[in-house]
């Protein structure tokens, strides 16, 4: 696949629609690049964009096919009513700071995004979970609880995508895929959150500016950090 890649470059600029998961062909192509490539199961991964009104398609076998779509994982929770009261407190440019490192490459992964008895997808479900609320260091926790069959409040929704995840074997094997190391403690035993867990029991959002300063600074060295991976495992392909 020849595309000029980069890990600075900003998916805004490629597209009007402000959906950019969507929008983007320059998405789609660095996903398909990045993720086309030998499983931890030993298959390959041989993602196509060519199959009418899918975003990403691979296909296991005659039974076993999957519709893949994008999900911006670096939230700024900047257009979110629950936080506008912090966002407002908070100087312009630094929230562009985080916008600006949330649109790029390391900031997005893809999910299954076919529906199951027309129950939500992985995407939807952790964005209206109010145990989520779109956190991907919390979503992450939930595939971790997967693998070691915990229960978690993507536990079900999870299941019903069990298939994709077995791809993986296990959850340091969908980690390494991902480029999602550092994201992850103790040899993928624990999450390295974006502010401190609370197994659940609080509101996700940050509540005070301190919160949010804390959550934006481990968010942006997460994603750097990624997006550091990202190019050498580009580089090395060349």
């Amino acid at each position: 696949m020849n595309i000029i890649f980069g890990i600075n470059f900003d998916f805004r600029k490629d597209t009007k629609d402000p959906d950019v998961d969507k929008g983007s062909s320059t998405l789609r192509k660095y996903h398909q690049l990045l993720w086309t490539k030998t499983l931890p199961n030993g298959n390959y991964f041989c993602l196509s964009d060519l199959v009418e009104n899918v975003y990403l398609f691979y296909r296991a076998s005659e039974e076993e096919q999957y519709q893949l779509s994008s999900d911006s994982i670096i939230h700024t929770y900047s257009k979110w009513k629950r936080t506008e009261y912090l966002i407002n407190q908070i100087p312009k440019e630094k929230i562009d700071e985080f916008l600006n490192i949330g649109y790029t490459i390391g900031g997005y992964i893809i999910f299954p995004s076919n529906k199951v008895n027309n129950l939500p997808s992985i995407n939807q479900e952790r964005g209206t979970n109010s145990q989520i609320c779109d956190r991907f260091d919390i979503t992450l926790e939930c595939i971790r609880r997967f693998y070691i069959k915990e229960d978690s409040p993507l536990m079900e929704t999870l299941k019903r995508y069990e298939n994709f995840f077995n791809l993986f074997v296990n959850f340091k094997g969908y980690c390494e895929f991902f480029f999602l190391q550092d994201l992850t403690m103790e040899n993928f035993t624990q999450i390295n959150f974006f502010l401190p867990f609370t197994n659940f029991n609080q509101f996700p959002f940050p509540k005070t500016i301190e919160e949010y300063n804390l959550y934006k600074k481990n968010a942006i060295d997460f994603c750097k950090k990624r997006n550091k991976r990202i190019e050498n495992y580009v580089n090395n392909l060349k």
